[in-house]
């Protein structure tokens, strides 16, 4: 009788057995692997199809669920180069990993396709003889078209047998394991748990990989991109030493950004702006390290702009501006401004990651009239950079709330400055400590530091507002002269978020007004100081940090209500709150306790606060989402705005992005729109079990005009004439059934023959509407009911 441990060995040794034999077979049919040359020139005749007809297909039925850093297998589908590349079995996502993973960041950690193989990326595509058998039978993309092919969906309406979770286990076989795979999983053809390719969408993509599936290059820079990349290189590289600190302070907040020089479409390209060992004009060496701030350990950074590779995709793109108005802004903030620098800041961690620290020399002001001018921008790193997947890192903030800014003039005195030059070091974030092994006890340290900030805050704040002066709306900053950042709109859809611009949805429970400080240490803890690739504590530590800093905007927030409610508002917010929170809302800290200047007249002082707030920024306020601005007819604009209102238990049985396309009864146009469901908590300061802190009861809707959000989770259409009632079912929900009732009416499900018809006409709708915003959606959430 065999031992469990005998028939565990014996069942290893047999599968290895068959993977070494795929592999000796494939050697034997098809000749042994190696890396193919498959990247020609932009427009030649060789990549003329691949430009034309493959990358717009790929991008449309493949990117949709393969970019970024949560691609299935890392496959990053969005570029030839990432085709090229291929899969790896290892995911990025890996919140329990006690030691950091080597990070694989496309572009950046290797350079060419055989260095990926040293890693272990396997191809997707034949890397043997390319015969057309060969560049069939032997590549895993085609074996994975082809098995969808073979085996369609299911006539059903709910697809069975598939996982869907976010977090499922992932097989990424090599094409040694694909008769393996095709055995076990015959349904799992690609594309997954979707509707299958149409026959010409299908044959044309197998053509190009029996061809041996050549790809292009990027177009070549024009002679004005030549010319603008010039001038802003030769800007970012000025020798003096406050245009390097400069330099340096942008490029750890531009880093993840999309760079344009140009609004009109028709001409509409991105790039990055990358650290370089090699100066303007010489070809570009990259600098590649964990962190924006690491050292580069080279004797003189250099500041490089580059074109983007890869297809936009909406859960990552962060498009920013460099056109005239922006250098004159910089000339001035950063430039012309009377201060003085006589030496460099070290990239020690210890320093570099703190940027009250690194960039002390830099005045405030500047840096925060920098960081205000994008604010929107600012503030979403954290949701599209690498923080952004999972609900651990996630939870951190409510599920809708508005956010305010201090008037940077309000802020602009010497005390100010003073202050923060004094409170450098409890400022240091965690950041600082080596994402690889950061131990979760250095936590204490850091909960003491922003104890210590806090108490030296509240004093010098009970000084400037002696008495509640300036404690009115002016504080808040109203956008200068046409800067609709002003006041900023915050949704949670549980593991992704979104930042937009304006007062969006129903009056909040909760809302931030941030000062400089917090923005900046937002940034340096959530996007630049985060590793996507660090271990548990790096990870943990960042999260529970962030608890203090959504309390700073919150508490500041409070400071404009009556002195009175503060406590019981603050409480209201915090319900049943864990014993770490308890103890830390109780700290003996010097509390701000100046009354208010604003005289309220309603029994609702948090309602009336908002009022003043939208007034007080006045049209500066986006009304962007506003259902108002649809085709649709006034009276159904009046209906639509109703679903505002509904909220209560039934919500929780729908999930959190609804894309929803209405037909208009004038023209039959289409247009389209977001359902955002938000889910209430009577606290969200527990790391796990979220659900226990859940309050249905206040779930409600906002219904926006446009799209809102990375991550549909279903497609719903419906003819203007329906939409009474549609919002009348809506607003019945109360069960999971009624839910399922209302998809039978309205829904296009990931089953659907129409599927990606609606997908590919949101996406050009997208485009057409907001042609520099758009992106590309992703998948990878949309839900299975």
């Amino acid at each position: 009788m065999l031992s469990k441990r005998s028939l565990i060995i014996f069942f290893v040794v047999i599968f290895s057995g068959c993977a070494t034999y795929a592999s000796y077979n494939y050697d034997q049919l098809f000749g042994e692997q190696n890396v193919q040359q498959r990247m020609h020139e932009y427009n030649s005749p060789e990549s003329l199809n691949y430009l034309a007809d493959i990358k717009p297909l790929i991008d449309k039925r493949c990117v949709v669920c393969h970019a970024c850093y949560d691609a299935p297998c890392q496959l990053k589908m969005s570029s030839a180069e990432g085709v090229d590349r291929g899969a790896h079995k290892s995911p990025i996502y890996q919140g329990t990993r006690l030691v950091a993973a080597n990070p694989t960041r496309l572009f950046e950690d290797a350079q060419i396709t055989q260095e990926w193989r040293d890693i272990g990326f396997t191809s997707i595509l034949n890397e043997r003889e390319q015969t057309e058998i060969a560049n069939t039978d032997a590549s895993v993309m085609a074996r994975m078209l082809t098995l969808k092919q073979n085996n369609p969906l299911e006539n059903e309406v709910q697809l069975s047998g598939y996982d869907f979770s976010i977090d499922r286990e992932q097989q990424c076989p090599t094409i040694e394991e694909m008769a393996d795979y095709e055995f076990q999983y015959p349904n799992w053809g690609m594309p997954y748990g979707m509707p299958e390719l149409s026959n010409p969408e299908h044959d044309l993509l197998m053509l190009w990989l029996k061809q041996g599936a050549k790809m292009s290059n990027i177009a070549p820079l024009t002679e004005d991109e030549i010319t603008k990349i010039t001038r802003w290189e030769t800007f970012f590289n000025g020798d003096s030493l406050k245009q390097q600190l400069t330099s340096r302070y942008l490029f750890e907040h531009l880093f993840l950004n999309n760079l344009y020089f140009s609004t009109d479409p028709t001409t509409l390209r991105f790039f990055k702006l990358v650290r370089s060992a090699t100066p303007p004009g010489e070809p570009i060496s990259l600098i590649a390290t964990r962190r924006p701030y690491d050292n580069p350990k080279v004797e003189r950074v250099y500041y490089r702009i580059t074109a983007v590779r890869s297809t936009t995709v909406d859960k990552t793109h962060m498009p920013y501006l460099l056109d005239q108005s922006r250098f004159e802004k910089w000339q001035q903030w950063f430039i012309d401004s009377s201060y003085t620098v006589t030496k460099l800041p070290s990239y020690s961690t210890d320093i570099a990651a703190n940027p009250l620290t690194t960039f002390v020399d830099l005045p405030v002001n500047s840096r925060y009239h920098y960081l205000l001018d994008e604010a929107q921008d600012t503030i979403q790193g954290f949701i599209k950079g690498p923080v952004c997947r999972g609900q651990l890192a996630l939870n951190v903030i409510n599920d809708h709330f508005w956010v305010f800014f201090v008037d940077p003039e309000k802020a602009d005195n010497p005390g100010v400055e003073k202050f923060y030059k004094e409170q450098k070091n409890n400022l240091t974030l965690p950041a600082e400590l080596d994402s690889t092994t950061v131990p979760i006890t250095s936590w204490i340290q850091y909960s003491r530091n922003q104890a210590r900030y806090l108490e030296a805050k509240n004093t010098y704040l009970n000084q400037v507002f002696n008495n509640g002066q300036h404690l009115t709306p002016e504080l808040v900053w109203r956008g200068g002269q046409n800067n609709d950042n002003a006041a900023l709109t915050i949704y949670r859809h549980f593991d992704s978020a979104s930042v937009i611009k304006g007062l969006n949805g129903p009056t909040p429970k909760t809302a931030w007004i941030i000062d400089y400080a917090l923005l900046e240490r937002i940034h340096y803890l959530l996007v630049a100081g985060f590793d996507v690739y660090g271990n548990f504590g790096h990870q943990l530590m960042t999260r529970m940090y962030m608890d203090f800093l959504r309390m700073e905007g919150e508490s500041n927030f409070l400071t404009l209500l009556p002195k009175e409610i503060r406590q019981e508002e603050w409480q209201s917010w915090y319900q049943n709150p864990p014993p770490q929170l308890s103890k830390y809302m109780q700290r003996d800290v010097q509390p701000f306790d100046q009354p208010t200047k604003i005289q309220y007249v309603t029994d609702n002082p948090k309602a009336e606060l908002f009022s003043l707030l939208r007034k007080h920024i006045g049209t500066n306020t986006s009304k962007r989402y506003n259902v108002a601005n649809s085709n649709l007819e006034s009276i159904s604009q009046h209906t639509l705005q109703k679903i505002n209102k509904i909220k209560g238990n039934g919500l929780q049985h729908l999930p959190q992005i609804i894309t929803i396309k209405i037909i208009a009864n004038s023209d039959e146009r289409s247009e389209f729109f977001t359902l955002l469901n938000t889910s209430a908590h009577k606290n969200i300061s527990s790391l796990f079990n979220e659900e226990k802190n859940r309050d249905p009861k206040l779930d409600h809707f906002s219904i926006l005009y446009g799209v809102v959000g990375s991550y549909p989770t279903a497609f719903l259409e419906l003819k203007e004439s329906q939409l009474i009632r549609f919002v009348s079912e809506l607003s019945r929900i109360s069960t999971e059934e009624d839910y399922v009732k209302l998809l039978d009416n309205f829904a296009i499900r990931r089953s659907s023959d129409k599927f990606w018809a609606y997908s590919d006409e949101l996406i050009l709708w997208y485009k057409k509407h907001y042609p520099i915003e758009a992106g590309l959606l992703d998948y990878n959430r949309f839900e299975n009911r």
